[in-house]
């Protein structure tokens, strides 16, 4: 007996594994199913995609109405500092979100910086409750609405004063009262042509 003869004899690998590796109704079921949720997902990608975009978009023309560079916006963490000093706030706060590593309470943190800072945004531009609401949980649409409606953006305290006041982008806001010119009161003067 010789050597083929001796292992042709034993069984074949796959007739004790079976990997379900067959092209039956099953299989066909399982491809179409991966097929489904594939294209599923894709979508899913192509909408959060086109959200992201616009939100850049209406956050690029927020920055520039506050006197920032609108490319500012784009890299990740230097947009939510920039975005505190233009809602008014210390930019420091942006540690506080450093804090979401702690469950729960780092959560709810989280979410009161978060309110306090698109409240103070919303004030920034002379708005009201009503879009601190929707910049929680609309952000893209209120950020557009901001960016591309007739807000203006009127500083920290979200009160315009009568004074001339620019924002330089630097953190430095510019408040230069002008005097007004009024004429002199002085009677004696009228009195003497008499």
């Amino acid at each position: 007996m010789g050597y083929y003869d001796y292992y042709s004899s034993y069984p074949n690998y796959a007739d004790y594994y079976d990997y379900g590796y067959s092209s039956g109704p099953d299989s066909t079921i399982a491809v179409l199913g991966g097929t489904i949720l594939g294209t599923i997902m894709g979508i899913f990608l192509i909408i959060g995609l086109i959200i992201v975009i616009l939100q850049l978009v209406g956050m690029w023309k927020v920055f520039t109405k506050a006197g920032e560079k609108g490319w500012k916006c784009i890299i990740p963490i230097y947009n939510l500092v920039i975005l505190f000093r233009i809602s008014g706030l210390s930019p420091w706060i942006v540690c506080g979100y450093l804090l979401t590593f702690i469950p729960f309470i780092g959560w709810l943190i989280a979410l009161g910086i978060r309110i306090y800072q698109c409240n103070s945004l919303a004030k920034a531009f002379g708005k009201d409750v009503g879009y601190t609401i929707g910049l929680l949980f609309l952000p893209t649409i209120f950020y557009m609405i901001l960016g591309f409606g007739k807000a203006q953006y009127v500083g920290n305290g979200g009160f315009s004063t009568t004074s001339s006041t620019s924002y330089q982008g630097d953190g430095v806001v510019n408040i230069s009262e002008k005097p007004v010119d009024e004429p002199p009161t002085n009677n004696d003067e009228d009195n003497s042509n008499l």
